[in-house]
């Protein structure tokens, strides 16, 4: 060894000589290390300790480090962060540190440790003691990112940031449950391509999360033509995450083509409730084949029970293979007496699968074999978990074995009338959406939408809340008074209305004259005349420029900053001039008001739906807006394009009117939210709608060229101009 690379190790020695329960330790310590022949890296070890006893990590801690044993390299890493953590959290936080990675030596630890040492030490003891559960659902390499993902979402909230970390917070579950990237969420857009491609309709698909208090779900469900689907399947191979999910919804999706329809419980016991979803699972699955011998392959590899084993999960799992598999042998009674009964049955009737369950859940009864309704899970894997097949309706007396199963239906069937009809298409991630209808006192939730993360450089999925807020109503005269104040303006607008040209040209077909000739109906001529009838003479092509085909929304900015200076005194009469315009010519038009408190919290108030008129009741909606909040325009922006998505029109624009750039109070840095509303407007444009800001301003132009592009956005440096400059940029922007 150098002498240069063994200096630090006497500074080291000589420090902790004499110091009670430490010297004994570094010398043990120092002898293990040395005794490895990497001389570089024994001193640097020497070094990360010394380090960490200047840190006044104290002897507890010192202790902790001088006990581990492992290749020098990783010991020194592990001093090095020990001490950049003792710096920040103390001496305890750290021990806990580094007793966790003794225990996993995942490497990934200490990127994760070391942030939360810097910028929450609050929640490191709730996170060391989580970091096995941790490691095991999202791996070492992602125990960073896990990390990452909460304290974004927590932000400055500190109870919020202690949940996700005691894994007690839905988010925390969810992160979970998706593991390593191999949850619902990162299949759902190919789950629903194969669906559609399948059976020629998009699946309803929805995710299933765990309930407070209960262990994540590990089949999906059925419930009123909606799939409901686990984050992930555990026991699964992450390899395999991927072919199971397909399966389900396959075999979801049969149950929904060719399934029967919700029958009464009746006086069926559970092991005969459960016996009636196996017959009907192998009964769809037997008409799917019919159509697509296919999916056996996609089917098959799950069905693995062995011809052995008498209890009663066992006997279910080999009459499920027995049933899909015609060269499985098994040579039990029972397995035997269900594949009778099914080859005698009629495979389009759904009354045979009550009828053979019951038969065979009798057989089993008396077989005195013990059954577990709350801890049967449904095999193979990819089945549902049958409760889509009952209503449970009103009992009088219910069996303490059912319930169970009665409260987990009522809650999925809850859960999918909460998300409706599916609106999630097939193209870009930055639109999709989770819709919901559930109430609450701060407004009614209309979708849940993502939200890039530029730190980590990924999308977090369903990361903001869009809420309706009812709008407050105010003097409609104060609107018509401002209109009447501004008589040059109303006759520049009206020039404007009358000026407007038509939206796009239509082709015309069969006309009596033109420039060019329509070649359909000149063979058509051609034929006729062929066959000795008299030809057509309309046989030309034209243009004609048709009515206008243009829908806007106009979302309008009404966080706190515009109630300094009149500002949205401004705006009110402002986009009231546009209304008028718009609606003169016939355009169908939106107006939305937002604003935001916090990612659960983006408020967006209708101050008129595209079917309603500009009349008194919207001036009233448009008089009685008030400032308040921050601006979350991201997620204002996707929700607006959600709107436009249903609305047939040539083209579709968002039209932005805001005084600043997007910020939050759980976002410290605003640059994330202004590339979230970046991806946005390209996530709009993708789509085919058109977005384009007007700011108030010159301090947020650069933010706005950012957003929009250089060319989608106009800075206005004076207020007064904006009522006369909004009316003359939508007539621009209809022109081009």
């Amino acid at each position: 060894m150098m002498a240069t690379e063994a200096a630090a190790a006497p500074r080291l020695l000589a420090a902790l000589r004499g110091r009670a329960g430490l010297d004994p330790l570094a010398q043990t310590a120092w002898g293990a290390v040395v005794a490895q022949g990497d001389a570089a890296g024994a001193a640097r070890w020497a070094d990360a300790v010394l380090a960490l006893l200047h840190a006044n990590a104290g002897a507890a801690c010192l202790g902790a480090m001088l006990r581990l044993r492992g290749p020098a390299a990783a010991l020194a890493e592990a001093a090095e962060h020990a001490t950049d953590i003792c710096r920040h959290a103390g001496a305890a936080p750290t021990i806990a540190c580094l007793d966790t990675w003794d225990r996993l030596r995942v490497g990934g630890l200490w990127p994760g440790f070391c942030r939360l040492a810097r910028e929450a030490p609050d929640v490191l003891a709730p996170a060391t003691a989580n970091a096995a559960a941790i490691v095991g659902a999202v791996g070492g390499e992602g125990f960073a990112d896990f990390v990452a993902l909460g304290l974004k979402a927590a932000g400055r909230d500190k109870a919020r940031r202690a949940a996700f970390f005691a894994l007690t917070s839905k988010l925390a579950r969810q992160a979970l449950a998706q593991g390593a990237g191999a949850g619902f969420s990162a299949h759902e857009r190919l789950l629903k391509l194969f669906g559609t491609a399948l059976w020629g309709r998009v699946p309803a698909l929805r995710p299933l999360p765990a309930a407070p208090g209960r262990p994540p779900p590990r089949r999906a469900s059925l419930s009123d033509g909606v799939v409901l689907l686990p984050e992930s399947f555990p026991g699964v191979p992450q390899a395999a995450q991927g072919a199971v999910f397909r399966a389900t919804v396959a075999h979801a999706l049969a149950h929904l083509m060719a399934g029967a329809p919700r029958q009464p419980v009746g006086t069926l016991k559970p092991l005969q409730l459960v016996l009636v979803g196996l017959i009907e699972d192998a009964r769809v699955e037997a008409l799917a084949l019919r159509r697509f011998p296919g999916l056996r392959r996609l089917w098959a590899p799950f069905h693995v029970a062995p011809p052995e084993g008498g209890t009663i999960p066992a006997l279910l799992a080999r009459l499920a293979r027995a049933l899909f598999d015609p060269d499985y042998q098994d040579s039990h009674g029972f397995v035997a007496k269900g594949r009778a009964l099914m080859a005698a049955a009629a495979p389009f009737d759904p009354a045979a699968s009550r009828r053979i369950g019951g038969l065979l859940g009798n057989d089993l009864g008396q077989m005195r074999l013990q059954f577990n309704a709350r801890t049967h899970v449904i095999e193979p894997a990819y089945r549902d978990d049958g409760l889509g097949l009952w209503d449970f309706g009103e009992r009088a007396e219910t069996p303490p074995e059912l319930l169970d199963l009665m409260v987990e239906a009522a809650r999925l069937r809850q859960e999918a009338g909460e998300g409706g009809a599916d609106t999630a298409g097939t193209g870009a991630d930055t639109a999709r959406a989770r819709p919901a209808a559930a109430a609450h006192a701060d407004g009614t939730v209309l979708a849940r939408y993502p939200e890039w993360d530029r730190a980590q450089g990924v999308e977090r999925p369903e990361w903001t809340c869009v809420r309706d807020v009812p709008a407050r109503l105010g003097d409609a005269r104060q609107v018509a008074t401002a209109l009447d104040a501004a008589p040059d303006l109303r006759r520049r607008i009206d020039r404007l209305v009358r000026a407007a040209r038509p939206g796009r040209p239509r082709r015309l077909k069969r006309q009596p004259d033109g420039m060019e000739l329509d070649m359909d109906a000149v063979l058509d001529a051609e034929v006729a005349r062929a066959a000795g009838e008299l030809p057509g003479e309309h046989v030309y092509r034209g243009s004609a420029l048709c009515n206008r085909d243009l829908a806007t929304v106009v979302l309008v900015d009404v966080s706190a900053s515009t109630g300094d200076g009149g500002v949205l005194e401004t705006e009110r009469v402002a986009v009231a001039l546009l209304a008028e315009a718009m609606a003169r010519l016939g355009d169908p038009f939106a107006l939305m008001a937002f604003a935001s408190d916090g990612r659960e919290q983006v408020r967006l108030t209708r101050i008129k739906d595209f079917a309603e008129p500009f009349a008194v009741a919207t001036q009233a909606r448009l008089a009685g807006l008030t400032p308040g909040l921050s601006t979350r325009l991201g997620a204002a922006l996707r929700h607006a394009g959600a709107d436009l998505a249903g609305v047939r029109s040539y083209r579709r624009l968002v039209l932005v009117l805001t005084d600043g750039e997007p910020s939050d109070i759980d976002v410290p840095d605003p640059a994330d939210l202004v590339e979230d509303s970046r991806r946005a407007v390209l996530g709009l444009r993708a789509r085919g709608i058109d977005a384009f800001a007007v700011v108030l301003g010159t301090a947020g132009a650069d933010t706005a060229a950012r957003m929009f592009g250089r060319s989608g956005h106009v800075a206005l440096r004076r207020l007064e101009d904006l009522p006369a400059r909004l009316s003359d940029l939508y007539f621009r922007l209809t022109r081009r």
